[in-house]
């Protein structure tokens, strides 16, 4: 099959959260079980890496609403997958991709319908037709409508497509002028397609248009649609709950592999676990800790934002850090009071807590080598990454039950000995703290089954393999039998 996926992120050419990481993965797996899949994403100004374009063709134009726009085509390739970016410097020769320091850009609604009318135009211009476009959160949400008025003539005519969520908290919300801007029809500004509370909403308008919908996780597929955590458009996915379905992301074993990893002193495996403490050591020294091999290190490496649950671990640290003998490491940005916050406690307790913030490639990988357990008590969790490059790394993972954290950790059995990690429920500051406690005591006082845990968290197969057939059949299927919305269509 002939697959596009138009992103607005893609490692390593630019990246903001997980959905940089996710696109390439599943892109270059699908390659590898023979698929035709391109990537399309604008092409920023914004210096994060070195890649070497090649102009397409000559200026390609683009259909607005309100008249012609001249674009250029740049084609790169990442591995074994062509890329392509949009070049259009009103929109996005800026330093940041969404905003800058002082926030989001307020024009964002423009630059994406912008990119998704020029991701429609690509096609005829490179004379391709993809059996399915693969678009990914609202910055690519208007894809899905287009198509619909694409779908009796043109080269788009048998095009499908696929709308993943990555993130239902980010919506898109546009004036009413976004329709003629992105030559849309007038009536799509109704209940039943894009306006919502006196807005467009260019997810709400995926959710509806899309041939099929997708999440990245199988109980994240579950919480959206409920109040709880839809953000105001669960009864569209429930309307929609037979085209929901939920899928776990992939890692990169290419780049998360103790048996490989560049940045660890010393590589490991579960058959051979003796460089695990080499890397401990060597992330208490460069930590500035107290090097101590028999002293569990609990770690974290995130965002530092609401959604994460930090504030209640910075609730019970000082708490944690007095009561237990462990000691504690963070590396991570983002909201300034939880910064300051990070700080503090290391300051209060420099020899059991040490934070960088920021970000550092390589201190991350020597965190997941080098940390004995790994903290996500996240409030809410589509998927999550972290928790699978810890299990990868024998690094056991405690997390709290939601989204992807529920499905790929497996909450430890005192009788057997078995699971992959430690799973609590609630939220809250006792919840946490007797998560860590249990964590801490099994450490100390079940080092048989602690060490039967890395080893099983180590085999678990979180590739993109079994995730990308999980998507071929959701495409395979579309282009077997159309399936058109019943309503606005």
């Amino acid at each position: 099959m002939k697959i596009l996926m138009a992103t607005s992120e893609c490692d390593p050419y630019y990246k903001v959260g997980g959905l940089g990481d996710v696109v390439p993965g599943l892109a270059i797996a699908l390659k590898k079980i023979g698929h035709d899949v391109r990537i399309v994403l604008p092409k920023y100004d914004v210096k994060t890496h070195t890649a070497v374009w090649k102009a397409v063709n000559g200026p390609m134009i683009v259909n607005m609403g309100y008249g012609v726009e001249f674009a250029r085509l740049l084609q790169a390739k990442y591995k074994t997958v062509p890329v392509y970016f949009i070049e259009f410097d009103k929109y996005f020769c800026r330093p940041g991709i969404y905003g800058d320091g002082g926030g989001s850009y307020w024009d964002n609604w423009e630059r994406f319908a912008f990119f998704c009318r020029a991701v429609i135009d690509m096609c005829p211009f490179l004379n391709w037709a993809p059996d399915v476009i693969h678009a990914n959160d609202w910055p690519t949400g208007i894809i899905p409508v287009l198509l619909k008025m694409h779908t009796r003539h043109g080269i788009l005519g048998d095009t499908k497509s696929v709308f993943t969520i990555h993130n239902m908290a980010h919506h898109g919300y546009a004036p009413r002028e976004l329709l003629k801007f992105a030559g849309l029809y007038d009536h799509y500004w109704h209940p039943f397609a894009m306006e919502a509370c006196g807005s467009i909403n260019v997810m709400k308008g995926a959710l509806q248009f899309a041939d099929k919908i997708t999440t990245v996780s199988e109980t994240y597929a579950e919480e959206i649609k409920t109040s709880a955590y839809g953000y105001g458009l669960d009864d569209v996915l429930r309307y929609r709950a037979n085209d929901l379905i939920g899928i776990c992301n992939g890692v990169d074993t290419g780049i998360w592999n103790p048996e490989t990893d560049k940045f660890l002193p010393k590589n490991f495996s579960s058959k051979s676990m003796g460089g695990k403490s080499v890397c401990k050591q060597k992330l208490q020294a460069d930590m500035k800790l107290v090097v101590e091999s028999g002293v569990p290190i609990f770690s974290v490496i995130s965002r530092f934002f609401e959604q994460k649950g930090l504030d209640v671990l910075c609730d019970i640290l000082p708490d944690a850090v007095a009561t237990m003998a462990i000691q504690f490491i963070a590396l991570g940005s983002g909201d300034g009071n939880l910064e300051r916050r990070f700080v503090e406690l290391a300051n209060r307790f420099p020899e059991r807590i040490a934070v960088k913030i920021g970000f550092d490639a390589a201190l991350a990988h020597l965190i997941e080598g080098g940390s004995d357990f790994f903290l996500m008590p996240s409030r809410y969790e589509p998927c999550g990454m972290n928790q699978m490059y810890s299990a990868i790394y024998g690094t056991l993972p405690i997390v709290r039950a939601t989204g992807g954290l529920r499905d790929t950790v497996r909450n430890y059995d005192e009788v057997s000995g078995r699971g992959t990690g430690f799973v609590f429920d609630d939220l809250t500051p006792l919840a946490l703290y007797n998560a860590i406690k249990r964590a801490c005591a099994t450490y100390y006082n079940c080092g048989k089954h602690f060490e039967k845990m890395q080893r099983l968290a180590m085999k678990n197969d979180f590739s993109w393999k079994k995730s990308a057939k999980k998507y071929e059949k959701i495409y395979s299927s579309l282009r077997a039998h159309r399936q058109y919305p019943t309503h606005c269509s």
